[in-house]
C-alpha cells in the first residue's frame, strides 16, 4: 500500500506547499519544529482541511479539493499515536485494544490480537490499568489499539517525544518491528536525527514547509545537501550484519568489504544492523593513518566537498560499506587537498556511535 499526498495551505507569511508519497514502512517527515510537519499529518487525518490538495491511499481518495471529496475524519480508516498514550484511563489495557477493535470495519483485514499483542510485548499487562504502567508501555499499549482498528495508515506524531531516554530506548525496538511486520504505510513525524536514522525507509526532508528532498532513509540522509537540522546533525546510515561478538566486550560488524568494531551489540551473529554514522565523529586522513586507537579505518574516495557560509564543511565519501560524512573544517579540506575522486580514509572511534544510533536493519 502507498500512501499520496499533495497539500497546500498559507497561514499568514508561512506556507505548505508539500508532496510526496509513503510506501509500505515507516516515513518519516523530518524537519525543525515549525517547518509544517504535523500540518500534513493533520491533513491526512482529516483534521485539517487544505486549501488545495489531493491525498490517497492506494487509490482510496481521502481528499481531492479539485473534486471536492473530503472524507471525514471519522470516516477514514487511521490509526493515530499520539505523543501521548491517550488511554481510557478506567479501561484495562485489554479493554483499551478492544476499543479499537470495535472500531474495525466487518470486511476489513484484521491484525490477529495474539499476534499485536506479541509483537508489542504487551500480553503480562492486559489486565492492568493506563495508571500502572510506564510512559513506554502506554506507547505500546497505544500503538496496539491503532494496529487492531484495521486502518489503512498509521500516523504517529513523534511519539517518543515525551519519553526520556531509557523510555525511548525501551520503544524503539517495537516501532521497528512495527516498520517490518506491518503492511500499511507508517507516517511518522520527528526532529531526531538519530531516530530517524533508525525507524525510517523513507525520508521526506522538510524545511520552511517545502520538501527539499524525499527517497529511501540512505540516500536521504546520506545527501550533504540535505540538513534540516543544521550540519551538526548531519550524518550518514549504514547497513551491516553481525559477524562476531569478542571477548573484550566489543562486536565485529560487516560492512561491505570493510569491518566495523562497535561496543558489544545484543544482535545475534547474522543479524543485520543499522547503523547511523554522525559527520562530526568522522576523521579523514589521505595515507592510512598508523599508530592511533581508533579501530575503524575504512578506505574511501572523496565524492563531494560542501562548504558553508562558516568554516566548516561537508565531505561526501564512497566506501565499500556505503555513504559517509564527514564534518571537518575548510582549512583541514583545502590542508588535505580534498576533491572529487581524491582517495584518502575515515577514521571512526567506535565508542562515538551511541547506542541510539544502532537499531535493526530493514533489509
Amino acid at each position: 500500500m502507498t500512501l499520496s499526498v499533495t497539500v497546500r495551505q498559507a497561514f499568514g507569511a508561512f506556507t505548505l506547499d508539500a508532496a510526496f508519497e509513503a510506501p509500505r514502512g515507516i516515513t518519516v517527515l523530518f524537519g525543525r519544529s515549525g517547518s509544517g510537519k504535523t500540518t500534513v499529518v493533520n491533513a491526512v487525518a482529516g483534521l485539517l482541511k487544505p486549501q488545495s490538495g489531493r491525498i490517497a491511499v492506494d487509490g482510496h481518495v481521502l481528499l481531492d479539493t479539485a473534486q471536492r471529496i473530503f472524507l471525514p475524519p471519522h470516516r477514514r480508516r487511521i490509526g493515530y499515536v499520539f505523543q501521548e498514550g491517550r488511554l481510557f484511563p478506567h479501561l484495562t489495557v485489554r479493554q483499551n485494544l478492544g476499543y479499537g477493535r470495535w472500531f474495525a470495519p466487518k470486511e476489513a483485514r484484521r491484525e490477529d490480537f495474539a499476534h499485536v499483542v506479541e509483537m508489542l510485548g504487551i500480553g503480562p499487562l492486559l489486565d492492568r490499568r493506563p495508571g500502572g504502567l510506564s510512559g513506554g508501555e502506554k506507547q505500546r499499549v497505544a500503538i496496539g489499539r491503532a494496529l487492531l482498528s484495521a486502518p489503512e495508515i498509521i500516523l504517529a506524531d513523534e511519539p517518543l517525544a515525551a519519553l526520556d531516554e531509557a523510555r525511548k530506548a525501551e520503544i524503539l525496538p517495537y516501532f521497528e518491528r512495527l516498520r517490518d511486520e506491518v503492511a500499511v504505510p507508517i507516517l511518522y513525524v520527528s526532529h531526531s536525527a538519530a531516530e530517524v536514522a533508525r525507524l525510517a525507509t523513507t525520508v521526506v526532508a522538510i524545511e520552511n514547509g517545502r520538501v527539499t528532498r524525499a527517497g529511501p532513509a540512505a540516500d536521504v540522509l546520506g545527501d550533504p545537501a540535505v540538513t534540516p537540522l543544521g550540519p551538526r546533525e548531519a550524518g550518514a546510515i549504514l547497513e551491516t550484519r553481525v559477524l562476531s561478538h569478542h571477548d573484550d566486550g566489543l562486536t565485529e560488524l560487516a560492512a561491505g568489504d570493510d569491518r566495523l568494531f562497535l561496543p558489544r551489540l545484543p544482535s545475534a551473529v547474522g543479524t543485520p544492523v543499522r547503523v547511523r554514522i554522525a559527520a562530526q565523529d568522522v576523521m579523514l586522513s589521505v595515507p592510512r593513518p598508523a599508530g592511533m586507537s581508533a579501530l575503524n579505518i575504512l578506505p574511501a574516495t572523496v565524492a563531494d566537498v560542501r562548504s558553508g557560509d562558516g568554516p566548516g564543511a561537508i565531505v561526501s565519501l564512497d566506501t565499500s560499506a556505503g555513504r559517509i560524512l564527514a564534518r571537518i573544517t575548510r582549512r583541514s579540506a583545502a590542508a588535505l587537498g580534498l576533491a572529487p575522486g581524491t582517495a584518502c580514509h575515515a577514521v571512526i572511534k567506535s565508542v562515538a556511535v551511541a547506542p541510539e544510533n544502532v537499531g535493526g536493519s530493514s533489509r
